[in-house]
């Protein structure tokens, strides 16, 4: 008997060996749906809104900053341009001339960048989720993710869009960070499984908000602002978290 249990724990364990290993839990933040939320790019940061996530610029902010926040029980967003060049950013020269297209209408020292040179953008958007990361942040906002969808000086197409926001995505969970889809509405279905989160400006303004319902299909929440109180909020069954500001993005928040 004891020679037969022998065997058999032999052949368990050797079967047991040839099942492929369940993968393990996502190491990064997933916000659940229904979060109040803030977004502040000017002025001096004010930690004292009563709001569950803050988004704030991720150059502009200090590591103390974010531990502040996070003592006060929020979660930190990083917004970091991502597919448009910023002339003011301390990273500026790192990204050559050719990558540099059309200026971006209505944005001062911005210009539209070439997605598909992944070889180029990709080291520079590594190192800014990285330090995003070493701040203390929980996920990053990449923001310009539809340049195929505007004049940017290339040929870019959907297909040249949807495959570097995916690497995007890919880059922000690499570093253990969650990632949220702005922009790109028109591939929303495609790109949703790959972001944890949404975050759009005036989709009630344009009348595109139901673009975003794959989100809250999924259970994962879209983080909405809108410029104007007649456009706030948005239809009850989308679930959004709707916040009204002033287009400065300073501390003024209204919830909605």
């Amino acid at each position: 008997m004891r020679r037969t249990l022998a065997v058999v724990l032999v052949f368990v364990a050797v079967l047991a060996s040839a099942v492929p290993a369940r993968a393990a839990t996502p190491a990064w933040w997933h916000p659940a749906i229904g979060l109040s939320w803030q977004i502040q790019f000017s002025g001096k940061l004010d930690t004292t809104v009563a709001a569950q996530v803050y988004d704030i610029d991720g150059a502009d902010s200090t590591k103390a900053q974010v531990a502040a926040l996070h003592k006060a029980g929020r979660m930190v967003v990083c917004y970091v341009d991502a597919g448009s060049y910023e002339d003011w950013r301390s990273d500026a020269a790192k990204f050559p001339a050719e990558v540099r297209g059309k200026a971006l209408d209505g944005w001062a020292g911005e210009r539209w960048l070439d997605v598909r040179r992944w070889d180029a953008l990709g080291p520079i958007l590594a190192a800014r989720f990285a330090d995003c990361r070493a701040k203390g942040f929980d996920a990053v906002d990449p923001d310009n993710m539809d340049g195929y969808a505007n004049d940017s000086g290339f040929p870019l197409t959907a297909a040249d869009q949807l495959a570097f926001n995916q690497r995007v995505a890919a880059l922000a969970h690499a570093q253990g960070l969650a990632v949220g889809l702005k922009n790109d509405l028109a591939q929303v279905s495609a790109l949703q499984p790959y972001f944890d989160f949404a975050v759009n400006e005036q989709c009630m303004k344009y009348r595109e908000c139901g673009l975003l319902a794959p989100f809250t299909s999924a259970q994962k929440p879209v983080f909405h602002v809108e410029y104007g109180a007649a456009q706030c909020p948005t239809p009850t069954g989308l679930r959004f978290s709707n916040v009204r500001k002033r287009m400065a993005l300073d501390a003024y928040r209204a919830a909605c």
